[in-house]
């Protein structure tokens, strides 16, 4: 372990009894025993047999949850998993307490090995793209291909919106934000979220609003629910400033897998000036913006994401069977001004028009609820939802 990255503390061996987590039609959910660790596999039957895995992996204060209408567009593509990271969603808290960018990338490389899917297309948002882009430089051979949205990657200037997530990981914030927010009620907090995660929070749906409510009621019973917020952030914040073979931009340029990059124009946690280095960072990569998306641009736009991900494999020779990529409708929600492919990154590639297959229904699509979005603010505060966006650092 890293001199940066906390010591282990032993989890609480008795966890509370909550409402169970949402399940949306056609999903599954399962619990994976593993050394150290329990995580909850969410899953989509894929719509026939022969499909490549994917695994999809959420961000701070986030859940598979995130991924539901992600996973819902791509069930014909790739037999599609996201899993709940050690001490969020429906999984317990790891046993040694590491909630460290190694520690979660740990648990994901050690769900890969045991299940023996590898290599997946690895998806990752936020924070889950910082472990994702730790798990594809350290381990190749489970990586098949990388789709990063929003990734928590280093920023030298964060954004103001993203400093009060980043407090989170100064000791006793936490607490004396848990005690200034105790008469907050679950709508404030998920309006809060959406405010932060999301480019245009109108989009979210009354059923979608509802369910988040519920989702963020049942999060915050958890007892270690803070406690896994805080030390991710810690961890967010630690991993930013390694620097030599495990700093985290270094570990992306030994990526090999090919990568989409997808950033939003109104991403108030991960700064949409970092697109670019981003993509001159991943050696074989490609950039999709979207002017009006914010941090969970899988959420706010589905299918658009979707179908970047379809051009990818497209171009790479690795549709499946009886796939094909749509034709352009440059009018539709969400339609991105230029998806950018180069080998050393979007600098120098030829650029050509993405397709926009996307009406996009926001969070509520495939049960994708909007506290999901890792953290959520309300004025300006930070309170952790269950989401998949906001970052401690911004990122």
């Amino acid at each position: 372990m890293s001199s940066t990255e906390l010591p282990s503390v032993p989890a609480s061996n008795v966890l509370p009894k909550v409402a169970p987590v949402r399940v949306s039609e056609g999903e599954r959910l399962r619990s994976v025993g593993l050394p150290g660790i329990t995580l909850t596999i969410r899953s989509r039957p894929p719509a026939r047999e022969g499909l490549p895995p994917a695994l999809y992996v959420h961000g701070l204060g986030g859940s598979s949850q995130n991924w539901s209408a992600l996973m819902q567009e791509l069930e014909g593509v790739v037999d599609g998993e996201a899993v709940d990271l050690p001490g969020f969603g429906d999984s317990p808290p790891p046993d040694d307490g590491d909630y460290s960018v190694t520690g979660h990338a740990r648990a994901v490389i050690r769900y890969l090995d045991s299940a023996g899917r590898g290599p997946v297309h690895l998806f990752g948002n936020s924070l889950g793209g910082a472990v994702s882009t730790r798990v594809a430089a350290l381990r190749p051979d489970l990586v098949r291909t990388l789709t990063l949205v929003s990734p928590a990657l280093p920023e030298l200037l964060v954004q103001r919106s993203a400093v009060p997530t980043a407090l989170l990981a100064l000791p006793g914030v936490a607490g004396l934000f848990t005690r200034y927010t105790k008469e907050w009620t679950a709508e404030q907090r998920v309006r809060g979220v959406l405010m932060l995660c999301y480019g245009d929070p109108g989009r979210v749906t009354p059923e979608g609003f509802r369910n988040a409510v519920e989702e963020m009621e049942r999060r915050l019973r958890l007892t270690y629910f803070w406690d896994a917020m805080t030390r991710s952030a810690r961890g967010i914040v630690n991993a930013y400033t390694l620097g030599g073979q495990h700093g985290l931009w270094r570990q992306a340029e030994r990526v090999l897998a090919p990568t989409l990059l997808v950033y939003g124009g109104r991403d108030q946690l991960v700064g949409f000036r970092m697109a670019r280095r981003a993509a001159r960072a991943f050696r074989d990569s490609r950039l999709l913006t979207l002017p009006e998306a914010g941090h969970v641009a899988m959420m706010e736009y589905p299918e658009t994401v979707a179908r970047a991900f379809l051009e990818l494999l497209a171009d790479k020779g690795e549709l499946p069977d009886g796939v094909t990529v749509g034709p352009v409708r440059p009018d539709a929600p969400g339609t991105p001004d230029t998806v950018a492919a180069a080998g050393d990154g979007a600098g120098s590639g030829a650029k050509r028009t993405a397709s926009a297959d996307a009406d996009s229904r926001g969070s509520a699509t495939g049960g994708t609820t909007p506290a999901e979005a890792d953290g959520s603010a309300d004025g300006g505060a930070v309170v952790a939802g269950d989401g998949s966006g906001a970052e401690s650092t911004g990122s």
